[in-house]
């Protein structure tokens, strides 16, 4: 892939531009965006969603629920609209310009509105994400969460939703790209995550990169994941940790502020052409990509055949080579990992989840050396203490002189005794005197 012909949007203005827009928001209704609208707005904004220039019109939108691309056939598989209340529609219209900010009044871009229009929130499900069942994430947010109304028109950002974790490992793709210039690098494999680094997903990125000849950027998400996903800041540690393991020299880290549909094929098309945007050649798709588990029938959401097959289908037209990894599995006779379709009959193949080891450490249980690496269940348990490590408050209520006191004594004396914790005594008479 040529990445100069692959050109990215910036929709960040330059100062005089900046000074003219913030005189005119005085002057302009405004709307404060949640978090997920946050993520949209930055990816946005650095070009990481190009070629989008703004929130997505009517005709566009339509086009990506019908045919996965924009009006001009340009591919593009999840709509990005900005939803607003009936109460806001109310005092909007078509031709306005509209203040957009952050939940503390910090003006970040002015968008030139050019069409306002009714969700049909279970067409969009349907077409979008293949199913209505409330127990998909994205399917709840829109029936609980999102605007009654799309606007779609184009932005004029001033500047990126701030952050204060993390910054150096804030790139943008530009950034990014100026990195691999600076680098030598031509061939890169993008690879996208939720988790952290696993020996199981350490093992397919390093075929992934034998595979495509190439160095690896990691893309890990620190938007909006899933409600029972490890904190993000608890996740960067672990692939600080982990980049060690990594041939040297071969491989990049930029965090991608991206809120997750968890649409499946959709969402792993456009995870591709994120990737494109950060000027990777080849884009892994794994197994269950962007599935957000069960629906209501046991069954899984998105089948991880059609997945790799949709992708696969669009690579040429979207610029990127796609390398599809089923399951990657441990042989323990072996001592090694494979691919769950590269063991023979017969042989002995275990595999751990990254679900499954997010639950072994919260409930205090061994991991064992093959899953990961000691690195990530260090910084794992450090987050998410195993229960006999938490601390925990008994709170002693009653009329008084009902015994509380001595109760609470006892108590204390007994954990004393145990030993295997601090433990405090507050008597609420002995703290108001």
């Amino acid at each position: 892939m040529n990445l100069e012909k692959n050109s990215l949007v910036r929709l960040l203005v330059d100062e005089n531009r900046a000074t003219v827009l913030k005189k005119l928001s005085m002057h302009l209704p405004s709307i404060t965006l949640n978090d997920h609208q946050l993520c949209d707005i930055e990816l946005l904004a650095t070009g990481a969603f190009s070629p989008l220039e703004g929130f997505l019109k009517r005709p566009d939108y339509e086009a990506v629920l019908d045919r996965l691309q924009l009006q001009d056939g340009t591919p593009w598989p999840i709509p990005i609209c900005l939803g607003i209340s009936e109460k806001q529609q109310r005092v909007l219209e078509a031709g306005q310009s509209l203040a957009i900010r952050d939940p503390e009044g910090f003006l970040l871009a002015v968008m030139h509105i050019e069409e306002i229009w009714p969700v049909d929130k279970g067409r969009e499900a349907e077409a979008c994400l293949g199913t209505t069942d409330r127990l998909h994430p994205r399917v709840h947010y829109l029936y609980t969460k999102e605007g009654d109304y799309y606007l779609g028109g184009k932005l004029e950002v001033l500047s990126l939703p701030l952050h204060y974790d993390f910054r150096q490992l804030r790139l943008t793709p530009h950034e990014v790209r100026t990195l691999y210039q600076k680098l030598g690098w031509k061939r890169i494999v993008g690879f996208q995550t939720r988790h952290p680094v696993h020996r199981a997903q350490f093992e397919m990125m390093l075929r992934a990169m034998r595979q495509a000849r190439a160095n690896l950027l990691l893309l890990p998400i620190v938007g909006l994941t899933l409600p029972d996903d490890l904190d993000y800041y608890t996740r960067v540690r672990c692939y600080q940790d982990v980049l060690r393991y990594y041939p040297p020299n071969t491989t990049l880290l930029s965090l991608l502020p991206l809120s997750m549909r968890m649409a499946g094929p959709r969402e792993a098309l456009m995870h591709a052409i994120i990737a494109r945007n950060y000027g990777c050649t080849h884009f892994v798709v794994g197994h269950n990509h962007a599935n957000p588990g069960i629906d209501g029938q046991g069954n899984a959401f998105y089948c991880n055949q059609h997945t790799a097959e949709m992708v696969r289908e669009w690579s040429d037209r979207i610029g990127i080579g796609i390398l599809v990894f089923e399951e990657m599995v441990y042989l323990p006779f072996e001592d090694e990992y494979r691919t769950r379709d590269a063991v023979g009959n017969g042989v002995q193949a275990i595999s751990m989840s990254g679900t499954d080891i997010r639950l072994r450490i919260r409930t205090g249980r061994k991991i064992p050396d093959w899953a990961t690496f000691p690195e990530v269940i260090s910084q794992i348990q450090k987050a998410y203490p195993s229960p006999r490590q938490q601390g925990f408050t008994v709170f002693l209520t009653g009329l008084s002189g009902a015994g509380k006191s001595t109760i609470a004594r006892v108590l204390y004396s007994q954990m004393l005794e145990l030993g295997d914790r601090p433990v405090t005594l507050l008597d609420g008479d002995i703290v108001r005197r």
